[in-house]
């Protein structure tokens, strides 16, 4: 079927965009377990970078699991393709010229280095939001863990399925940092990934 296909070649660049933003155009993925804080994060740093005038989308679990990636579940393989088209979504936006903000919990080690390659190690940075399991199942925003304590949730990432942490993420941030402080240092490890070289 894919022989069939040809790519057609547009006259407006990624860098065009990226010229008229004012800004590069990227992917700031965050990985840690349900309750780590990853969603938080990403929303307190969409909001800073907004204010700073940078085109930004987020790209959040929940939100993707309700629309596009609605007929999925939560297999390991159902897994690999939610983040396999995440990383095809992403790709398109750092294209359009957009900084994407992903959060999602991505517990497999070979489904993250996925996305690095497809949108390139240059467009990626990883940020694993480090909760201990025990903060997180306390925290239990959404009520998963003691559903999963009961049973009632099969595959449940920390409980009954696997986490992969990063071995060695671009940013780390710990799961009690305050929340200023986190988005604080996330933006100052991406501030001169921002600027357009000459």
């Amino acid at each position: 079927m894919k022989k069939h296909i040809t790519a057609h070649k547009y006259k407006i660049s990624r860098e065009d965009r990226r010229r008229i933003n004012e800004h590069n155009s990227f992917l700031v993925f965050f990985t840690g377990l349900s309750g780590s804080g990853k969603s938080t994060l990403c929303n307190a740093l969409e909001q800073l970078l907004h204010q700073k005038g940078i085109r930004t989308y987020v790209l959040d679990g929940d939100n993707i699991r309700l629309g596009i990636n609605k007929n999925l579940g939560f297999s390991p393989e159902d897994r690999t393709e939610n983040i396999r088209r995440i990383g095809e979504i992403s790709n398109l936006f750092i294209d359009a010229g957009v900084v994407v903000l992903a959060a999602f919990v991505a517990p497999y080690k070979k489904d993250r280095e996925n996305i690095r390659s497809l949108v390139g190690d240059e467009h990626f940075v990883e940020v694993f939001v480090n909760t201990p399991l025990e903060i997180c199942e306390a925290r239990d925003v959404k009520g998963l863990y003691a559903k999963a304590r009961k049973g009632e949730i099969a595959t449940m990432t920390g409980i009954s399925a696997p986490y992969e942490a990063p071995e060695s993420p671009d940013i780390e941030i710990g799961g009690e940092t305050p929340i200023e402080t986190g988005v604080e240092e996330i933006y100052m490890s991406i501030q001169s990934k921002l600027e357009i070289k000459a």
